[in-house]
């Protein structure tokens, strides 16, 4: 809040403001005070005050980390993976840091030790909730940083994007596989994933009650980026689905990590050692393209809502448009 009063011929502005340092002005006519007191006020609604330094120095970047780790990850999807990496970075010395000494000059050097043991890719997932955590300390703990310190950051790296699809065979190999497993369902979870591009988190979590069978629709109510869709299926998907027993709402009661260790008992017996199951969405959503659907036709199945991610699956767009041109030149 602005406070004005007179002090002797004239009129003194303090504007106060917690997290930020007190400023003060004093002015000859009271009109002019009044307008340059309701401008700090905008601008301290708006962060745009000069912070005060012994705000910042009173916390270390490891207790915004825990902050954080605490009270917002811990509401991700991802908070057990996200909190295994929150918890190695607080091993670290950066964190140690008062966040008013805190430089993007200190995550360069940072930066540059973790590239010695780890890929640029693993360093920009591990950076990632730490970029986030100063966006929230920001905007919602109203602290009084003025930059996030790792927007100035570079993380050039090379793209290890994999674009592996099924060879003549595999699949056929995979299923014949599947039909010696203990667990009848494997094969049935392989061929939903080609078929419709699900991840391997939203068909193990496929209900009785997220089956529309009258129009022929799939909801998935939980996805990766956190928004819902609901998907259309063919007359075989469908017929799939009716083929598992529906003793239980849940149609596929396992565990992520119980089928991951089948899926690799399954590539073992095969003898495919390069095949990982997210590359059978891969597979899926090329296989749309390949029919002819349009990228937002193909994004309304797989979820895609950043088309540009989408694109990097588009082999059937690339061998289309080369066809074209062939046939026009």
């Amino acid at each position: 809040m602005a406070t004005i009063r007179k002090r002797g011929d004239k009129w003194q502005v303090q504007i106060r403001r917690i997290g930020f340092r007190p400023i003060a002005k004093s002015f000859h006519l009271l009109k002019d005070a009044e307008i340059w007191a309701r401008q700090m006020e905008v601008q301290a609604d708006r962060c745009e005050l000069p912070p005060d330094p012994q705000v910042l120095q009173q916390i270390t970047l490891g207790q915004l980390v825990e902050r954080y780790r605490d009270t917002v990850s811990v509401n991700k999807r991802t908070h057990k993976t996200e909190r295994i990496i929150l918890n190695a970075f607080l091993s670290r010395k950066i964190c140690t840091k008062r966040l008013s000494e805190l430089r993007t000059e200190d995550f360069a050097t940072y930066r540059d030790e973790r590239l010695k043991t780890i890929k640029p890719s693993s360093l920009k997932r591990e950076l990632a909730p730490i970029h986030n955590l100063f966006v929230v300390a920001k905007n919602e703990w109203g602290l009084p940083i003025r930059e996030n310190p790792l927007d100035r950051l570079k993380l050039s790296g090379t793209d290890t994007r994999r674009e592996r699809r099924l060879r003549p065979g595999e699949l056929d190999r995979l299923a014949q596989a599947a039909e010696g497993c203990r667990n009848s369902l494997i094969g049935t979870i392989i061929r939903l994933a080609v078929e419709t591009g699900m991840r391997r988190g939203e068909i193990l979590a496929i209900k009785l009650s997220h089956i529309d069978q009258q129009n022929r629709a799939l909801l998935i109510p939980e996805t990766k980026n956190g928004h819902s869709r609901i998907i259309p299926i063919t007359n075989s998907t469908l017929a799939l689905l009716n083929q598992i027993p529906g003793e239980e709402d849940r149609l596929f009661p396992m565990t992520a990590n119980a089928f991951r260790l089948s899926w690799e008992r399954l590539k073992r017996r095969t003898g495919i050692n390069d095949l990982h199951f997210h590359d059978l969405r891969h597979e899926a959503i090329s296989r749309f393209f390949e029919l002819g659907l349009t990228v937002p036709e193909v994004a309304l199945i797989s979820g895609h809502r950043d088309m540009r991610m989408l694109l990097r699956y588009s082999h059937g767009l690339r061998d289309r448009v080369l066809e074209k041109l062939d046939n026009k030149l």
